[in-house]
């Protein structure tokens, strides 16, 4: 069977990075994860993730669908690459017409992923966040530091922020960074937690980051840095003092280190998630006197959410 060299056409130029975030900013990124969940989308509903090892870090297969469109994402996950002078992360996406299956977009998919992220966390921390937040602290100094930062000021007025890295050299330089795009940012410790609003956690840590008991009952704490069961950025003590929402149960109990740790320790019980779509749709309450935590292990219905908005703002301006 032979196709006519249009149904390829589509696929000849890679959408960048550059041209991903100049046709989907995090405000549209972070409205289009929420409009997705108040329309009818079920996380629960997802195909599960494929984590294969090879010899030097991860593949990662992420296929999923929608009324519309179907994609995948092949991501790599390779921990060498930095010292290496590469992203720790790359790949690509493919989305396809769900009809037909026809391939209609290939995408910068370290790109996606690190869009896709921050919108997920801020879509949640839009609810669970106070209205007020004065102090946001960040554990991190990578790409998905920078996104985090980007997406909870698209949700909520900040006045400024700590970060806290292992490289405190690397650590001055993003502070500083995040000072010239207008919002004031020094380096602090763990301990700024105390005074802070607002914690996000996107670090490649495999055990917690910071004391939990100094966190304040008013905070929203979002941690993203991990999919695997035996890692953890949150300490079981925190986890059972707090409201812990995730993507999705089943996914959470699977790869949510954090929640399955504290879970095996016996601060929390499996049936004390909240699943996000419950807190979109108003159907599970969200407690204002304990902290609340925000899970993110990373699905792939919020990368096809993304791709698409990605590919209809293109297609509104001729693009693809």
């Amino acid at each position: 069977m032979t196709f006519a060299p249009e149904h390829h056409q589509n696929l000849a130029t890679l959408v960048s990075a550059a041209e991903i975030f100049e046709r989907v900013n995090y405000r549209t990124a972070v409205r289009a994860v929420q409009n997705a969940l108040t329309a009818g989308l079920n996380p629960a509903q997802d195909f599960a993730r494929q984590v294969l090892p090879v010899a030097n870090g991860q593949l990662l297969l992420m296929p999923t669908e929608a009324a519309d469109f179907v994609g995948i994402k092949v991501a790599s996950v390779a921990p060498g690459n930095p010292a290496l002078g590469r992203e720790r992360i790359q790949g690509v996406y493919l989305l396809l017409d769900a009809v037909t299956l026809t391939p209609l977009s290939l995408l910068d998919g370290a790109a996606i992923t690190t869009l896709r992220t921050p919108a997920v966390s801020a879509a949640a921390a839009d609810y669970l966040a106070p209205a007020e937040v004065e102090h946001l602290v960040v554990f991190g100094s990578g790409p998905q530091a920078w996104g985090h930062i980007e997406a909870m000021r698209a949700i909520r007025s900040i006045n400024r922020v700590t970060i806290v890295g292992r490289d405190q050299a690397r650590a001055a330089l993003f502070a500083a960074r995040v000072t010239d795009n207008g919002l004031p940012a020094r380096v602090g410790t763990a301990a700024g937690v105390a005074s802070a609003q607002l914690v996000v956690c996107a670090t490649t840590a495999r055990t917690p980051l910071f004391d939990g008991s100094l966190v304040p009952d008013e905070c929203c704490i979002v941690a993203v840095g991990s999919h695997e069961a035996d890692a953890r950025e949150l300490d079981s003590a925190l986890l059972g003092r707090s409201q812990v929402v995730v993507e999705d149960l089943a996914t959470a109990k699977r790869e949510a280190g954090d929640v399955i740790l504290a879970v095996f320790e016996g601060a929390i019980g499996p049936t004390d998630l909240v699943p996000l779509r419950d807190i979109v749709l108003g159907t599970a309450e969200i407690d204002p006197h304990r902290p609340r935590i925000f899970k993110s292990t990373g699905m792939s219905w919020e990368d096809l959410v993304i791709a698409t908005a990605v590919y209809q703002a293109g297609a509104r301006h001729g693009q693809r």
